[in-house]
């Protein structure tokens, strides 16, 4: 399962996924949240595993999609996938690059316990109606 928080720049949305994180982090779930840059260190629960992207050499949402995957792989009792900033994380501001990484990440976690929650940093109006359907 997928879920979007959408919003423009200054609406909440990071304050809404440290909640979330922790929320679900509390409750003794296997959690991960990507990021690029280390600005969550300190507001989430020592549990969470926080992954800096600018460690590793990922760029674009195919190698994205591929770098979850293999998060999956090696945490078979994962729950939750947390990605702050997806344009950030990713290196790529394209919608229609973006629209095909939803549809296949979504593809990908349906037969699985996972949820994805992305931080978007747009208009939900501006967005295509397939990736409108996760906000």
């Amino acid at each position: 399962m997928i879920k979007i928080i959408a919003g423009e720049k200054g609406t909440g949305k990071t304050a809404r996924l440290v909640d979330d994180i922790n929320t679900v982090a509390a409750q003794d779930n296997n959690v991960v949240c990507i990021e690029r840059g280390t600005r969550l260190d300190q507001l989430l629960k020592p549990n969470v595993r926080l992954v800096n992207m600018k460690e590793y050499p990922v760029s674009g949402y195919e190698q994205l999609l591929a770098f979850i995957c293999g998060i999956c792989s090696k945490d078979y009792d994962l729950t939750h996938i947390f990605i702050d900033s997806i344009f950030k994380v990713a290196d790529d501001s394209d919608l229609g690059n973006l629209t095909t990484f939803v549809t296949r990440l979504d593809e990908f976690l349906k037969d699985t316990p996972v949820t994805a929650s992305i931080i978007l940093s747009a208009k939900t109006d501006d967005l295509p109606d397939s990736v409108k359907a996760f906000c």
